[in-house]
């Protein structure tokens, strides 16, 4: 009988170590966004680790079950063998916890989630996947693993060795007593024995979202969204298909014409320059900061503003599908990564070459990141420009070539006597991209993240600027217009309030040049990037139509609106109010205003934006 209680202390003490070993990590990631923490309060951040234990034990029963077999079977089997499985199997999973929760923690300033089946997008790519991180950042990552790794693993050993030492063949009685608790493991596992499995919502207890998100489990999290890929279904649902129709329908049928006399011409020339990662609340002629974008607050004077424009999603691979194709992202997908989709999307390129025009792209980076080269093509575009044909020295150490560079040469092209007009050229800039590497002085300094990326906007601006400079030099400026939009905003600079609140999705929109019927002047109507590919066609006499979720960005009616995509969430945006949703939670994040139409609005078009991303 002695016996049989060490093995089931044994058993008691491995669960206790996990649930231990999860407290832990929750401590590191409340200690790394403290400011976050502190503005909790004390107990506040006690119940993260209350609510949170939910999930731990959850994810514990799942570590747990090769254990509790082990103790099953070490009736028979000597300790020194148990032992050595025992410690192989939980060291080398503590090693690789310890790396997914360090990733966790660093991707979280980033996406504003705990980390899930996201990752996996970007892990065949993980050179460029790692572009994001300073060289520095890396080394110290890794040695944090290791160090963490190694204390975990000193901590493990040293309980489990003198757990191991009183551990001695039984009798044959044990074996299915230890079954019945391995089998048992199904409680913890599932959360009890209510009908509905534990999920993500029983440990949300807070309005703070990320006292909410510090009590997920982040190992837990992510092998949920493992194994709950939701390929063939829709979980975004809360209307029969019809009616969400006629819901969507319903607004978007008084928007889908305006404005159309904003051009001198019907076959401008077109360059659109997307800028990375540039957040409105950096665009000092937006009520952003001041002196970041000096060139960009000029042009904005001497054409079209837009106060109210914004992006669609959190990331370059969605703000291209929301640009180029008029298409919602998706909260936890991306339809570019899957090349039988996207390439059955509309595409702005290939409808300007049906009117005739000569397509271009360049980047400075490698568009084979994110399967970005498969859906460029399918976009039939006549030439793309990408870093493989920039001398190495011209790159920054992680994207590509930076932006100056890259300019300098999409002038040149656009210099050249052999140029053919009408042409739609596009740009596509990437040093203002984490980890803010340029040449030159730091106009705001390096002392913090949020003057880097202050520092790498001002030199991107620059950059343009000395392009716009030259290009209004051009015989063909007359007749060209340039559009200049960020692919997605960002985190940066720090805003009050909701992490994925409105603005965190502002983006600039300027329009100039000599194709411009009316210039100084603003436009404030809610629009998106989705609206963008919709309202050229329109204004080129082209075939809107088969942008079916843009509308016409020049239509002066207050039931204009805005929808945009985080992970696992959305916002809906009008003159009117705002309505903000969580579908972990499935709450409302943010009601302000008249939000009601917001709401059905909002749900209506995240299940049909996503079921069309299926039937594709």
């Amino acid at each position: 009988m002695l016996f049989f209680k060490n093995r089931l202390l044994l058993g008691i003490r491995y669960f206790i170590l996990w649930l231990l070993y999860f407290a832990f990590a929750r401590c590191i990631f409340l200690a790394f966004y403290y400011t976050k923490t502190i503005e909790l309060g004390f107990l506040t951040v006690l119940k993260t680790f209350w609510y949170g234990l939910k999930l731990d034990i959850s994810f514990t029963g799942y570590l747990a079950l090769i254990p509790f077999l082990l103790l099953a079977v070490s009736v028979y089997i000597p300790k020194k063998s148990i032992g050595f499985i025992l410690k192989s199997y939980t060291f080398i999973v503590l090693a690789v916890i310890n790396l997914f929760m360090l990733v966790d923690v660093i991707l979280y300033k980033s996406w504003g989630v705990r980390i899930d089946s996201t990752l996996l997008n970007y892990i065949n790519t993980p050179k460029i996947m790692l572009a994001s991180i300073s060289l520095n950042l890396l080394i110290g990552g890794i040695l944090v693993w290791l160090a963490i790794s190694g204390l975990t693993i000193y901590f493990f050993n040293k309980h489990l060795t003198k757990a191991l030492n009183n551990l001695h063949k039984g009798a044959f009685w044990e074996v299915p007593v230890f079954l019945l608790l391995f089998g048992s493991l199904v409680l913890p596992i599932r959360g009890g024995i209510q009908t509905i499995p534990i999920n993500q919502s029983n440990v949300y207890f807070s309005n703070r979202m990320f006292a909410n998100h510090a009590a997920v489990n982040f190992i837990w999290n992510f092998a949920n969204a493992l194994t709950h890929k939701t390929e063939n279904s829709n979980p975004y649902k809360s209307f029969d298909t019809e009616i969400a129709k006629k819901i969507i329908n319903k607004t978007r049928n008084q928007l889908l014409t305006g404005n159309d006399s904003i051009l001198t011409t019907e076959k401008p020339n077109i360059i659109l320059i997307i800028w990375e990662s540039l957040s409105a609340k950096a665009v000092g002629v937006l009520g952003g900061e001041p002196g970041v974008t000096d060139n960009l607050n000029a042009l904005a004077k001497e054409g079209i503003l837009f106060t109210n424009f914004y992006g669609n999603g959190d990331r370059t691979d969605k703000g291209l599908i929301a640009i180029l194709s008029g298409y919602y992202p998706q909260p936890t997908h991306s339809i570019i990564k899957t090349p039988n989709k996207a390439g059955s999307l509309p595409m702005l390129t290939k409808e300007v070459k049906n009117l005739g025009y000569n397509t271009s792209f360049y980047y400075g980076g490698d568009t084979n990141f994110g399967n970005m080269n498969a859906y460029l093509r399918s976009g039939e575009i006549d030439y793309i420009v990408d870093g493989s044909i920039f001398d190495k020295d011209d790159w920054n150490s992680k994207w590509g070539a930076h932006d100056h560079i890259l300019l300098e040469h999409f002038m040149k092209d656009l210099s050249a006597p052999s140029l053919k007009e009408p042409f739609f050229k596009v740009g596509l800039t990437l040093t203002s991209h984490e980890p803010y590497e340029f040449p030159g002085s730091y106009k705001f300094g390096k002392n913090s993240e949020e003057n880097l990326y202050k520092s790498a906007q001002a030199y991107t601006d620059k950059a343009i600027g000395k392009f716009i400079e030259d290009a209004k030099k051009q015989p063909w400026w007359k007749n060209t217009l340039i559009v200049i939009m960020a692919d997605h905003g960002h985190p940066l600079p720090k805003h009050e309030g909701y992490f994925n609140g409105a603005k965190k999705f502002q983006i600039p929109m300027v329009w100039a040049g000599g194709a411009l019927k009316q210039t100084g002047i603003t436009v404030d109507n809610y629009s998106s990037q989705i609206d963008f590919s919709y309202t050229l066609m329109h204004l080129l006499k082209g075939n809107s139509a088969k942008f079916t979720f843009g509308k016409h960005i020049f239509n002066n009616s207050d039931q204009q609106y805005v929808h945009y995509i985080f992970n696992k969430g959305f916002g809906t945006l009008s003159k009117n109010g705002s309505f903000i949703y969580d579908y972990v939670s499935n709450k409302p994040v943010i009601e302000k205003g008249n939000f009601q139409p917001l709401d059905s609005l909002g749900k209506a078009i995240s299940q049909e934006a996503y079921q069309d991303f299926l039937d594709r």
